[in-house]
């Protein structure tokens, strides 16, 4: 399955999930229904600006497979 969302945090707000205290991120996607996966995932994607933009976040039988950002 794929969702796509947009992201936009700052790198203060991702400070938790960054050093591990919050383990998880939920989006609510373009369709609207709410997803969650590691916040681990997200760490590629950070800039001195935090992270933006939009992303596709691919599972199979609701397992994790990999998380692109969109041009």
């Amino acid at each position: 399955m794929k969702y796509y969302f947009s992201l936009k945090i700052t790198t203060n707000e991702f400070l938790p999930y960054y050093q591990g205290t919050v383990q998880n991120v939920v989006v609510t996607t373009t369709q609207g229904v709410k997803v969650q996966f590691p916040a681990m995932h997200l760490r590629k994607y950070l800039t001195v600006n935090g992270i933006q933009g939009d992303f596709c976040l691919q599972t199979q039988q609701n397992k994790f497979l990999s998380l692109s950002k969109l041009n």
